[in-house]
This record gives structure tokens, C-alpha cells and sequence, in this order.
């Protein structure tokens, strides 16, 4: 397994504000076609005030019109293209009208009504003028749900198009172009999408920027602030990476970074992309890192933006290589409706997941790195499989559910796609996708056709079975063996069983031999299905999908679902429900180590210490995979011993831990550093990112 595996990951990559997102996406009224910003932030003050012009075109009929914008800013006054005032009011989540158009903890809707119906097919300009307080929650006496999208201050402020900064009708359905002036105090740098003239001062010696996208798509993020020098690959790049300026580059919270070597891998992940799916909307990116109390990460055109702690450790260039993707997935192409999202969202996941591979055999990453990344993916595509993939939108799009669904289950729809076209079918398809939808939205049923034109094939049975059902099989193998006479080899019979009977789709099986490996397709249909595979060398091993193609259910996966779900929970902070899914792990497997050292963290957390000294006890005798637990339980013991007050125990667990030679994520060092100095319990109560 991986050491710091991304599953896992609620990624917010466009950033869809916790709490607020309705279940099912409403059918916007207007289709926006372009917004004229004019912000000022002030980081002293943490507040913005804007001046929003918003072009959009009625879909239908409509005397009233609804806007999202974030809660936290007051609406001051609304007006016409002619400056007639219009009436609006906030509306709750639970269809509340407030009188006033100040805020609401969860009006986020905001309800225009125009002097006259707007008919079908009418365009019309508004002005929104607002303001209001975006505080991280170290500023704030209270914390809302927007917070870890939106945050005004100092070193850097940002805004993400999901904070709903400003007026916005269908989060990431509906496309915009956007041109955009930015206020700053003078000496801070502001990133966004598009081109951008001379930074100049303003009457207030505040420094102004200007941004412009002219082709339809997200350009809705902002970040502002004190940004170090960039660093670049290579000169010529068109490649930087911004990293906040903490007063020391070559440091962030402690542990080194090369920010030349980060540029380099991100250049690496960008032209890998170009190579499978041609050049997105701009050949420019800026890798931009977030302060640690946003999201993890976020995108937009022309950027990728990334809390400085997920850009450290072995395996950040598998968070950097899925927000890259998004230039293509979700940038040049978007999903017609929430219920689309697996199509970009997905194929996101599987282009981290094709990276990956892309290097397994240029780096120290093995076949087993890959293996327990699809194997991750698939526990986590199975974690909420309730409900028909084409009906995701029935979740908040910020939802673990929602996000399981589009960016696991989806990129193991593209995965079995790949596999059941073969690889120049799909990468015919991918590209057809890119060029169809160019600039525009994309539907399920759009994908299918080209599919089916790419393979020459029917895919509806393979679109049914993965977009409009639930579930997926747990197979199983038996097989005999027959010498075959006259010294022509052996010939295998055998049955593949599978517990969903209308399932149906090609399954890879391979027979390892005295001599060569051999691998047959095998048409699995129903709920039992015969083969027969001769070779000449004895076989010794019969495997099913030994590459993990297919998306397949079972106990071992079921071990890593509930490690997930436990995962997750411990993000959230429901610590009772995530030990409750690390023992429902254990049941199926008494001796995982990962889900015994899972368990230990948060008995560790709650300084529960005989307990979690059990766990880390449990996952030392376990089936030791993850490797990397053996050295973290014995570095987990040192401190619970430290904390207890032994500190001879603690010695020779920390030199347990040394003698393991394994420096995962840093155990060693730390090991070190605790024998020379006793671990001491911090006042503070948190879990640290899993590894």
C-alpha cells in the first residue's frame, strides 16, 4: 500500500461549499454568459466589497430569478441595465425569505424579481453591489461552512468559485466568461485566470489587477497575497509554482521543500496530459499553494491551487497529477448536470491513476504501488454504492457520498472502459470527448455514442450495469486440471462464479505456467460461466483479473471500505463512528494491521492510552500491510510510553522502530528526534493526515 494514500479524499476541487448544496440541482432559470468583477479586499479587515455585473440569458419564462452568493456578504442594492433598483430577498435552505438582504447563516439563495417577467431567450444585464467578512476560522469567532473556500487576510486571501463570492446559478454546470479587476494593498500579488495587464495603483495606492477570460468556463478563483518568487521548471516554462511567502522558501511547517523539484514534477504531470489528451484552453499554469485551513485543492483555469501540507510527502504528486487533470476534465470539458459529474470527475481520478502507471517503471514506485492505488479507488467506489451513479446529483455535490461516487466509481468506469474497448479505442474516445465538447458541457449519453462509434460495438449493457445499477460482483474461480495426451500439455476447466446475474462483461484470466504466462478473455454472463484454457506448461496459478480491471466487490475490499469509511469519519471528527468501522474492518480480517493502527490513532487522539497501546500491539502482529505500519506502531508505543512517563520503554521502542530501517514518511527521523528529546502531549486535540 501506498504510504500516504489520497483515499480517502473528499478533494473539493471546485470547491462546492459544505452545508449548502441542495440534494438535487435545481434547473437554473438563466444561463450566465459573462460577469464584470470589481473587488476590493482588505486582509486588515478580512472583508470584500464588490461591484458585480452579471450577463445571463433567460432558459425559460420566469417573474423571479435565483442567485447563490455566499451568506456572509450583504447585498446592498441590485440594479438594471437602465440603474432601475431591483426587489430581492434572501432565501434559507428551508425556503425562508429574509426581508433584508443582509445575511442569513444559510440563506445562500438569493431571489431576484425583475420589473417585468423575463421571457425565453431574453438577455439582460444586472448589477449586484455587496460586502461582507470572509474570515478563516482563526479570525472568526464562529465557523461557517464556506470558510475552507473563502478566507480574507493575511499572508494570502482566497476565493474559490465554490464559496459563491460571487452571484452564481449552476455550480459547475453552467459556464461563464469572466473579466475581473482586483484591489490590493500595495505589495501583494493576485493569480487568476486569463491574461492580465500591468499590475497599477489606484486612487487609494491600492495595487489593481486586471484579468480576462473570453472563453466559457470557471474562471471564478482569486488568490491574493504575499506569494515568494515562483519557481519554474526550466526557463521558458509556462509552468510556476507559487509557494506563500513564510519569510523562509526552502521551509514550509517544518519540513523541507524543493519547490525547483515540485515545479519539475508538475511540468512532468502537464506534458504527460498534453501527450494523452492534446493541449487544454492555455498552455499556462500556475501551481499555487493554499494556506492549510482551505481545502486541499482546488482548480481553475489556468490554475492549481494546493495547501502547502498536501504538497509535501512521497506521494503529493498524486493530489498535484488529479488537480492538473481538471485543466482538461472539468475546464475544457464540464458535465451537463451534477448527475454527469463521473465524466470529468472521474476521468480526473483516472488520469492520477494512468500518471501513476505512466511511472512505475521509471521510478522507485512498483507494480504494488499501483496495485493498492486501484485497489483504494475500488473500496472507495464501493463505500456509498447506494444509488445509481446517474442519479449522483441526489447527494450534495460536497458530500462524501457524491464524491466517492463521481471521482472513485467514475474513474472505475473509465478504467473498465479502457479495458473493454482496448487502449487505442479509448484513447480515441477520450479524445473525441475533448473535441465534441470543447468549451462546453458534456452528458452521459454523449459519452456512450462515441464510445460506441470508437469500438464499432454496443456499450449498453456496460453503461446499465455501471451508470444505472448498483453493486458489483464478488467472483470467484474453481478450476480442474487434464493432462492432455501425446505430450500436448494440459488443458484447465474451470467456472467463474459471481453473485449479480445480469451482470455481464469480459474478464481477464491468467494461467502462470512451468514455461510462459498465459492469458485468455473470458466472457463472463450470468451468475456462472465456463472456460477452458490450454497450455503446454503445468499450470501452477489461476488467476482472475490479476490488473484489477474490473470493479469487483468481496471481503478484502470490504476491509478497505470500512478502513475508508473510518478514515473519513475521523475527518469529520465523529471518532465513536470511525472506531466503529476499524472494528466492523476487523471482523472481516481480526489481523489487519492498518486497521489496528487506524484504531490506535484515534484511542491515541482521545488519550486513551491502554487502548490504543492495544491496537498498535495488534497491528505490529498483524499481516504487516501496509508496511509502513510496523515502524509508525512502534514510533505510536515510544510516545504513548513517553506520555505515560517511561521513558526507559520509550527508548527501546523508538530503537525498535530505528532497527525497521524504514523511513516512511519520516518515522525514522522522528524516532531519532524523540530519543533525544521525550515526545510530549500537545494541548491540542488532532489527528494528522493519514499516511
Amino acid at each position: 500500500m501506498l504510504l500516504a494514500p489520497l483515499a480517502p479524499m473528499v478533494l473539493f476541487l471546485l470547491g462546492v461549499p459544505r452545508g449548502t448544496a441542495q440534494s438535487v440541482q435545481p434547473i437554473p432559470a438563466v444561463s450566465i454568459n459573462g460577469y464584470g468583477i470589481d473587488v476590493i479586499l482588505d486582509p486588515a479587515q478580512h472583508t470584500l466589497s464588490a461591484q458585480t455585473t452579471v450577463s445571463f440569458t433567460a432558459l425559460q419564462d420566469a417573474a423571479t430569478l435565483s442567485f447563490e452568493l455566499n451568506p456572509a456578504l450583504r447585498v446592498t442594492k441590485i440594479t438594471d441595465a437602465t440603474g432601475l433598483l431591483l426587489n430581492a430577498v434572501r432565501v434559507s435552505s428551508t425556503s425562508l425569505e429574509v426581508d433584508t438582504l443582509g445575511s442569513l447563516e444559510d440563506a445562500s439563495s438569493l431571489r431576484v424579481t425583475p420589473p417585468a417577467p423575463l421571457n425565453k431567450g431574453e438577455s439582460a444585464s444586472w448589477t449586484f453591489t455587496y460586502s461582507g467578512v470572509l474570515a478563516s476560522s482563526e479570525h472568526s469567532a464562529t465557523t461557517t461552512p464556506t470558510e475552507q473556500l473563502a478566507a480574507i487576510g493575511d499572508p494570502v486571501s482566497y476565493l474559490l468559485y465554490g464559496a459563491q463570492w460571487f452571484p452564481i446559478v449552476g455550480t459547475m454546470t453552467d459556464r461563464f466568461t469572466a473579466a475581473m479587476r482586483v484591489h490590493v494593498p500595495a505589495g501583494e500579488r493576485v493569480l487568476g485566470s486569463g491574461p492580465t495587464g500591468t499590475p497599477h495603483l489606484d486612487e487609494n495606492g491600492r495595487m489593481v489587477f486586471d484579468f480576462q477570460w473570453s472563453r466559457p468556463g470557471f474562471p471564478g478563483t482569486l488568490l491574493a497575497g504575499k506569494f515568494s518568487e515562483p519557481y519554474a521548471p526550466d526557463t521558458g516554462s509556462n509552468l510556476r509554482v507559487y509557494r506563500i511567502d513564510t519569510g523562509d522558501p526552502s521551509k514550509a511547517k517544518g519540513l523541507p521543500f524543493d519547490g525547483k523539484d515540485y515545479a519539475a514534477t508538475a511540468s512532468r504531470e502537464y506534458s504527460y496530459f498534453a501527450s494523452q489528451f492534446g493541449y487544454p484552453d492555455s498552455k499556462q499554469l500556475n501551481v499555487v499553494e493554499l494556506p492549510d485551513g482551505a481545502v486541499p485543492a482546488s482548480w481553475a483555469p489556468e490554475i492549481a491551487a494546493i495547501t502547502g501540507a498536501q504538497m509535501q510527502g512521497k506521494n503529493a504528486f498524486r493530489l498535484l497529477a488529479n488537480t492538473i487533470a481538471h485543466q482538461w476534465w472539468g475546464n475544457h470539458v464540464s458535465p451537463a448536470t451534477l448527475n454527469d459529474a463521473w465524466i470529468t470527475n472521474g476521468m480526473c481520478r483516472y488520469a492520477e491513476l494512468m500518471y501513476l502507471k505512466n511511472i512505475s517503471g521509471h521510478t522507485a514506485l512498483t507494480d504494488n504501488a499501483l496495485t493498492d492505488a486501484v485497489l483504494d479507488v475500488s473500496a472507495e467506489a464501493l463505500a456509498y454504492d447506494t444509488i445509481p451513479l446517474s442519479d449522483a446529483a441526489r447527494y450534495p455535490a460536497s458530500s462524501p457520498e457524491f464524491q466517492a461516487m463521481t471521482y472513485d466509481k467514475g474513474a472505475m468506469v473509465f478504467r473498465m472502459l479502457q479495458w473493454q474497448l482496448g487502449d487505442v479505442a479509448f484513447q480515441a474516445t477520450l479524445h473525441e470527448i475533448l473535441a465534441q465538447a470543447a468549451d462546453k458541457s458534456i452528458a452521459s449519453a454523449q459519452v456512450e455514442t462515441i464510445a460506441e462509434a470508437a469500438s464499432h460495438s454496443s456499450l449498453q449493457p456496460f453503461f446499465t450495469q455501471w451508470l444505472d445499477s448498483t453493486g458489483a460482483p464478488d467472483m470467484r474461480s474453481k478450476w480442474t486440471l487434464y493432462r492432455l495426451g501425446n505430450n500436448k500439455g494440459f488443458r484447465t476447466v474451470g467456472e467463474i462464479d459471481q453473485d449479480l446475474d445480469l451482470f455481464r462483461m469480459p474478464v481477464d484470466l491468467r494461467v502462470e505456467t512451468e514455461g510462459k504466462t498465459v492469458n485468455q478473455r473470458v466472457e463472463v454472463v450470468g451468475a456462472h460461466s465456463q472456460f477452458v484454457i490450454d497450455t503446454f506448461g503445468l499450470p501452477r496459478e489461476v488467476t482472475l483479473d490479476p490488473e484489477h480491471w474490473l470493479l469487483r466487490n468481496g471481503p478484502n475490499i470490504q476491509v478497505r471500505v470500512h478502513i475508508l469509511r473510518g478514515q473519513e469519519k475521523v475527518a469529520r471528527k465523529d471518532y465513536t463512528g470511525a472506531i466503529q468501522e476499524y472494528q466492523h474492518a476487523l471482523a472481516l480480517n481480526n489481523i489487519s494491521s492498518l486497521a489496528s493502527y487506524r484504531l490506535g490513532e484515534v484511542y491515541f487522539q482521545q488519550r486513551k492510552y491502554q487502548a490504543a497501546e492495544g491496537a498498535y500491539r495488534d497491528a505490529l502482529h498483524g499481516d504487516d500491510v501496509p508496511k509502513w505500519t510496523e515502524v509508525w506502531s512502534d514510533l505510536e508505543l515510544g510516545k504513548i510510553f513517553d506520555a505515560s512517563g517511561q521513558r526507559d520503554r520509550a527508548v527501546n521502542q523508538y530503537r525498535e522502530a530505528l532497527q525497521t530501517g524504514d523511513n516512511a514518511d519520516g518515522a525514522l527521523d522522528l524516532a531519532r528526534a524523540y530519543l533525544q528529546q521525550a515526545y510530549k502531549p500537545s494541548t491540542k486535540h488532532s489527528i494528522p493526515p493519514a499516511r
